[in-house]
C-alpha cells in the first residue's frame, strides 16, 4: 500500500485546496481506523469539555502509549476496536467534541513535521500533505494557504500551547538512541504533561516551592490556571531535564540534594 504522505514540504505560504462538511460524501471517514496521539493541551481541552477530572478521562477515553523514538510516556485516543477503530466520538452528525477535538484533528489533511540534529540550534519545522484515497475533501474548490487553513483550524493555537512539550520531546529525540532517561524521569514528564490535577498537587502539596523558587504571581495563576500550569511543568522539566535557567533550585536544595548524593556514593565530594 502506497503512503498518503505527499513527499512535498510546505510552507505557510504553500496553497491548499481542502474542505470537509457534510455534503462530502467521504464525511467523517477520517474518523475511523484512528491512531491519535494526545497533545496536553488535548487532554486539558477534553477532559473540560465532558466535565471530567484528568484521572477519570485517562481512565475513559485514553490509553497509555509510549513516543517511539524517545520512549517518553504518552497517551493516545481511545478508539472503538469492535466498530473499526472508530473514534468514540463521532456521531452520525459528526464529531460530538468538535470545538475541543484533538490538533491532529484539526490539522487534517495536513502534517507537522519537525528535524532536529543532535548539537543543532532551533529546529526545522515544514508541513505535508496528507491524501488519503477515500478523502473526497481534495476535489472541493475551497482555496487557502498552510496558514490560512492552520489559523482558521485553530491549530496555530494549539501548537503554541503546546510548544514547550514539543520542544522537550525533540531535545530527548536529539540525544541519540543511547541516551535515555531514568524511570524517575519518565514518570515526572507524564505528570506535568498529561495529569494537571496531580501535578498541581504535586506542585502546591509536596516540598516543591520549597525547593524551587516560583515567584508570588506564577503560584497564585497556578491554582485555578491550568494552561499556566502546563508551561510551569513544561519550564520545569527543560531545567531538570536539560539544566535550563528557567525554575532555579532554591541554594539550600541544591546544597541537600549535594549531600543526599554524597552519603549514596553517587556523588564524590570535591575538595575546597
Amino acid at each position: 500500500m502506497s503512503s498518503p504522505i505527499v513527499p512535498t514540504k510546505l510552507t505557510p505560504e504553500s496553497p491548499l485546496r481542502f474542505a470537509c462538511h457534510k455534503g462530502v460524501s467521504c464525511f467523517t471517514k477520517c474518523c475511523r481506523d484512528t491512531n491519535i496521539l494526545l497533545t496536553p493541551y488535548d487532554i486539558l481541552r477534553l477532559k473540560t469539555r465532558l466535565g471530567l477530572t484528568a484521572d477519570e478521562f485517562l481512565l475513559l477515553h485514553a490509553l497509555p502509549d509510549h513516543q517511539e523514538k524517545t520512549g517518553l510516556p504518552v497517551a493516545k485516543l481511545r478508539t472503538l476496536p469492535e466498530e473499526g477503530n472508530r473514534c468514540a466520538f463521532l456521531t452520525p452528525e459528526g464529531c460530538s467534541v468538535y470545538e475541543d477535538r484533538p490538533v491532529i484533528c484539526r490539522y487534517y489533511p495536513l502534517g507537522l513535521g519537525i528535524f532536529k540534529e543532535k548539537g543543532m540550534e532551533g529546529k526545522d519545522e515544514f508541513y505535508f500533505l496528507v491524501k488519503e484515497p477515500h478523502c473526497l475533501g481534495h476535489e472541493e474548490p475551497k482555496e487557502w494557504t498552510v496558514a490560512e487553513w492552520r489559523k482558521d483550524q485553530q491549530a496555530d493555537w494549539y501548537d503554541e500551547q503546546n510548544r514547550g512539550w514539543v520542544e522537550i520531546i525533540m531535545r530527548v529525540q536529539s540525544m541519540g538512541p543511547s541516551a535515555s532517561l531514568s524511570d524517575e524521569a519518565k514518570q515526572m514528564f507524564f505528570l506535568a504533561s498529561t495529569n494537571i490535577e496531580r501535578f498541581r498537587r504535586f506542585v502546591l502539596e509536596s516540598s516543591f516551592l520549597k525547593k524551587f523558587a516560583v515567584d508570588e504571581e506564577t503560584r497564585e495563576q497556578i491554582r485555578t490556571d491550568d494552561v499556566a500550569l502546563l508551561k510551569l511543568g513544561y519550564a520545569w522539566l527543560k531545567s531538570i531535564l536539560f539544566g535550563d535557567d528557567l525554575v532555579k533550585a532554591r541554594p539550600e536544595a541544591l546544597e541537600a540534594w549535594k549531600e543526599k548524593m554524597i552519603a549514596s556514593g553517587r556523588l564524590t565530594e570535591q575538595p575546597e
